[in-house]
């Protein structure tokens, strides 16, 4: 998608905000077409756009004095104009604001900043309102058995903060007040605007200031226009200031200076640019756009220029002059048609830096060159052999670089040996090698959905480190000797040769698991080498789950903590490669048991090798999650009635995983609660030890240890083939490392990069196919569930497929839409133009945590796709084992008995409790009061009122006093119930909760209609009446029930005064 046409807001950093004006290559206000009439106006003179950097000795002395703050550049994908930098501090980003400030930096640059006078810093408003967390949808087969990302905020750089406001519309290019509604961050976009699986920004509102008449701030808003800017907002902005800055030096370009666009001709046929350059508009917009030289085009580029409209170019950046607003590149490649799957995954590759070239002869002359390759006998020699034992891996059925594998043998003192085996790629990778470079440099393995592209040659991967069943393989071990409930009585670490005897997929072991005493099928299973049975195989299975599930359950004891995320896996053609199908992974009880040892291994050799060498251990570390987003998430869970505890990791997970039942509503909340707190999370690192002199620093926060490395995935990672080298050099094996800490830390630091480019480049290739997939199969429906309420949107988890979308108001088929704040929490009320203009338009509530259903459907625009809401039915159902709920509130006209089952998902719960009869004349009624704890556990939202009366007519009528609507509709119901008495409605809306009736029941209810119909009195008559007749149905069976329950506002709206008939 090429950027919007657009004039940048250029002026020196720090000055004033004024009209917005174009800006060329020769000066402010210049357009490339505007070249002759700037030259004019400034009489030849050239103006600089951006500043000069300073010397880098000034900006080692301005570090040094504090002066000058360094840090990674993150800009807001959508608002490509806004940056940030993290502050020294810890507090709040500091705010680059434009892109004359940003300085010709790009995404994921290491800058340095000055900060601007405090009279030039932005006021900010913190909004509490929740947001979306990108869900982190891993493709099950990148082998990840640590699952890490249930632990860490491993995300990109660009994704790490705090995005911020839309425009005004004022035509300013920046917010003139910065909004941070916190936890909101589903303005991270991929490359062709669609919300993907970014996380960690802030969401947007458009404010301005009211026009006349418009001060209220819950008036409604007809469709394209906007809520005015409520006065409590304007108060709260004059309280706090975002600090600004500008970029004087760039400490190093991380970014590739690569992008993947199209290619445009310039505006004006009539300037000599027009004769010398294209305009290159990137994909990514926090790219500026690029001129690039014709004769680097296709030759028939100018004379027909829309044959390459939708063709996709890379194009690198090798120039951006001071006086030049657009870069300078040069094109380095068509790669085909934009929207198809592989262009697009080759520009992805390469914007993100990825090296996936074939590897060099030079690299290859490296490995074993005399296939096939067997273990040197003097190898076996220096080794443990363990190749008799009874050793498996459990991988995704299509994995095949398979660098661990397990086994558990019994001991005749009740105990067990339980060994974790990973593969020696150490060995085949020799120290300053041209194959250890290369892999030092590529640092990770990237798992796209169709493919991988390797960190170390496929002979290796493949074949000679991956330990495929019946071959003898080179591994590194650590072994225990465990009790049954997981406690470590004995510990061993060596350089070990194995013989797996079979490859287990994740759904071999589940079976497995599921099935204790069944004998698995021999067709079901993998081939199993003939010195072991299958059922060897399964009872070590079972075996290392029982112990597995000891360790798990003790961890969680001692404080760790795990965010679950939905990830999203594909089912693709075998001969075209396109998406068939999607679906969210399951992470079961299998995966479980291999992350459990994985974790135990990664601690057991971190602490080895620290010990051994306090200074030159590669660890990875995991800080606390931000303190003030955290709170401010706190506040707004209290403010939803969820209190939740933060005061540790642990107090975090235990909130997270007990307060919600197992039916559909908790876990969709719980999802979205999961969502939220990992944004505060902060990135796991590795690190040199010697380089952090507070070992307090080397905790990792989430697993709540104080060491943790990586070791058990070498052939994907490179840090693990430099702790595999450590523990060989403690065992003795090798030499002591000869490497200064600082060395180590840059290597460090490099894989941190490259890890985190590849998660990226994973989250981009999960987003591309499911556009393809949308394109391909949709229109795709699901429910979802609102994570973020603005003024003129909101955000939803799409809960089928993992995805998260922002559904615009202004693209429904509404009359007009109300936003308000009902206390802190925002509330966006719909009304959908009815099919019959006679109608009334139907209403909807939009809130946080309301179910809703959403249609995906794609977009004319190349892999773009956009949430539409699904208009609300009139009647929601729901049907209870015991109950039939049915909804009464007063309108005109409409006779006879209307039942609409209450969705309980979408409505308040309220307690029944016996209460004092007021009145005398009725059986005892109930008194419904907003009950401290769920007694149904299913953790659904309690109606917040004081106080209900209830009285029994037919089964119970139940005034709601004071409960606010959530998502159910305004419905057609009759001015009389079922037995004729009169319904009105005194602020409040009434529901009757009826048992569900038997045949015999119901033709008694006939009778009882037929006999009141003929009776001719006044509605106070029939209903004194009724009062005096007997039940028509027995009294419920309890008086203490836990119902879903809603206020209900007329057609006509409801007298007390409020908006609308708002209660």
């Amino acid at each position: 998608m090429s950027h919007p046409d657009y004039k940048l807001n250029l002026r020196p950093p720090g000055t004033p905000r004024g009209v917005s004006s174009g800006v060329g290559p020769h000066g402010v206000g210049a357009s490339p077409g505007d070249k002759k009439s700037k030259n004019r106006s400034t009489r030849g003179k050239k103006k600089n756009i951006f500043e000069t950097y300073m010397a880098k000795e000034d900006v080692s002395e301005g570090l040094k004095r504090g002066t000058l703050i360094q840090g990674v550049l993150r800009i807001n994908p959508k608002k490509f104009h806004e940056a940030f930098v993290p502050s020294p501090d810890g507090d709040r980003d500091i705010f680059i604001d434009g892109v004359v400030a940003r300085n010709r930096a790009l995404n994921g640059d290491l800058v340095v900043v000055k900060l601007l006078p405090e009279d030039q810093w932005k006021p900010r408003i913190t909004l509490s309102l929740p947001g979306v967390l990108g869900l982190q949808a891993v493709k099950p087969e990148s082998n990840d058995k640590e699952t890490e990302a249930a632990y860490e905020a491993d995300l990109p750089e660009e994704c790490c903060g705090q995005h911020l406001l839309q425009q005004s519309p004022k035509g300013c290019n920046s917010p003139d007040v910065i909004i941070e509604a916190q936890f909101d961050d589903s303005d991270s976009e991929d490359r062709h605007g669609n919300t993907g699986v970014l996380v960690d920004g802030v969401k947007k509102l458009s404010l301005h200031p009211p026009d006349k008449g418009e001060e209220d701030s819950s008036a409604p808003v007809i469709k394209g226009g906007s809520t005015p800017m409520s006065q409590d907002t304007k108060a709260l902005s004059e309280k706090s200031l975002q600090k600004s800055a500008k970029v004087v030096y760039i400490l190093e370009k991380k970014h590739s200076r690569a992008a993947t666009g199209i290619l445009k001709l310039l505006a004006d046929k009539n300037s000599d640019l027009f004769k010398k350059y294209a305009l290159f508009s990137p994909s990514d917009h926090r790219v500026p756009r690029i001129y690039v030289p014709l004769k680097d085009c296709p030759q028939d580029f100018v004379t027909r220029p829309k044959d390459y409209a939708n063709t996709l170019f890379i194009c690198r950046i090798i120039d951006w002059k001071e006086d030049c607003n657009f870069a300078l590149g040069q094109l380095s490649k068509s790669l085909g048609q934009a929207g198809e799957i592989e262009p697009e995954t080759e520009g992805i590759l390469t914007e993100y830096g990825v090296d996936f070239s074939d590897f060099s002869s030079e690299v290859l002359e490296c490995l074993p060159q005399s296939l096939p390759w067997t273990i040197p006998p003097d190898e076996l020699s220096k080794r443990r052999d363990l190749r008799k034992d009874c050793i498996f891996t459990i991988d995704p059925s299509t994995a095949r670089d398979l660098d661990d594998a397990l086994s558990c043998r019994p001991l005749s003192d009740g105990t067990f040996e339980v060994g974790v085996h990973i593969a020696d790629v150490s060995y085949f990778v020799p120290e300053g090698s041209s194959l250890d470079m290369v892999a030092a440099e590529r640092a990770t393995s990237v798992y796209l959905v169709q493919k991988v592209i390797p960190m170390l040659p496929r002979l290796l991967c493949e074949e000679l480190c991956s330990l495929n069943p019946m071959t003898d393989k080179l591994t590194f071990s650590v072994i225990w000797k465990l009790s049954p409930e997981g406690k470590i009585l004995e510990e061993w670490f060596g350089r070990t040769v194995i013989r797996s005897c079979t490859k287990l997929s994740y759904d071999h072991a589940q079976s497995m698991i599921e099935s204790p005493t069944e004998k698995i099928p021999k067709e079901e299973l993998p081939h199993i080498s003939p010195e072991h049975s299958s059922e060897e195989v399964h009872q070590a299975v079972l075996n290392l789950h029982s112990i597995a599930k000891q360790l798990r359950q003790q961890r969680f004891v001692d404080g760790a903590l795990r965010l679950d995320q939905l990830k999203l896996a594909f089912t693709l053609d075998h001969e075209t490669g396109m998406p068939q199908g999607c679906h969210i992974y399951e992470y079961r009880d299998s995966n479980k048991l291999v992350e459990e040892f994985m974790l135990l291994a990664n601690m057991a050799v971190a602490h080895k090798i620290f010990r051994t060498f306090p200074e030159q251990a590669l660890l990875r570390r995991h800080p606390p999650p931000q303190t003030k987003m955290l709170s401010d998430l706190v506040e707004f869970c209290n403010q939803m009635g969820l209190p939740m505890d933060v005061s540790s990791a642990g107090a975090l997970n235990k909130s997270l995983t007990k307060t919600f039942g197992d039916d559909k509503y908790s876990l969709a909340r719980k999802e979205v609660l999961t969502n939220m707190y990992s944004r505060p999370m902060q990135m796991a690192l590795y690190f040199c030890s010697g380089m952090l002199q507070d070992q307090e620093q080397f905790r990792h926060y989430a697993l709540n240890v104080p060491l943790y490395t990586h070791f058990t995935s070498p052939i994907r990672r490179f840090a693990d083939v430099i702790v595999h080298r450590l523990l060989a050099a403690a065992l003795g094996y090798t030499e002591q490392p000869d490497v200064a800490p600082d060395t180590l830390q840059k290597q460090a630091d490099h894989c941190n990069d490259r890890r985190m480019a590849s998660k990226r480049v994973q989250e981009l290739s999960i987003g591309l196919f499911f556009a393809v997939l949308v394109k391909e199969s949709g229109p795709l429906e699901s429910e979802a569930m609102v994570m973020g309420v603005l003024n003129q949107a909101f955000d939803v988890l799409v809960l089928r497929f993992g995805v998260q979308k922002r559904i615009y108001c202004n693209a429904l088929a509404l009359r007009s839409y109300h936003f308000q704040k009902v206390g802190k929490k925002p509330e966006l009320t719909l009304f959908w133009e009815p099919d019959d203009l006679e109608e009334e338009p139907t209403q909807q509530v939009i809130t946080i945590f309301s179910l809703v259903d959403v249609v995906l459907q794609a977009e004319a625009t190349a892999l773009k796709y956009s949430a539409i809401l699904k208009r609300p039915e009139r009647e929601i159902a729901y049907q209870s084992p015991e109950f039939a709920l049915v909804v009464l509130s007063e309108t005109q006209g409409n006779k006879g008995r209307f039942k609409s089952d209450i969705n309980r998902e979408k409505g308040f719960f309220v307690e029944l409790q016996p209460a004092i009869d007021e009145f005398n004349s009725l059986p005892p009624p109930l008194e419904a009061r907003a009950a401290q704890e769920d007694p149904s556990h299913l953790g659904l939202p309690w109606c917040h009122c004081e106080h209900q009366h209830v009285t029994r007519e037919s089964g119970f009528m139940l005034q709601v006093a004071g409960c606010r609507r959530r998502d159910l509709q305004p419905h057609l119901c009759p001015e009389e119930d079922d037995l004729g008495h009169p319904l009105s409605v005194h602020n409040t809306g009434h529901l009757t909760i009826l048992r569900k009736v038997t045949e015999e029941e119901e033709e008694e209810e006939e009778k009882e209609e037929e006999q009141s119909e003929g009776i001719n009195s006044t509605p106070e008559s029939k209903c004194t009446d009724a009062l005096r007749k007997p039940l028509p149905y027995p009294p419920l069976p309890t008086s203490r029930l836990a119902l879903p329950c809603s206020s209900f506002s007329s057609r006509r709206g409801l007298t007390d005064g409020t908006p609308n008939g708002r209660i």
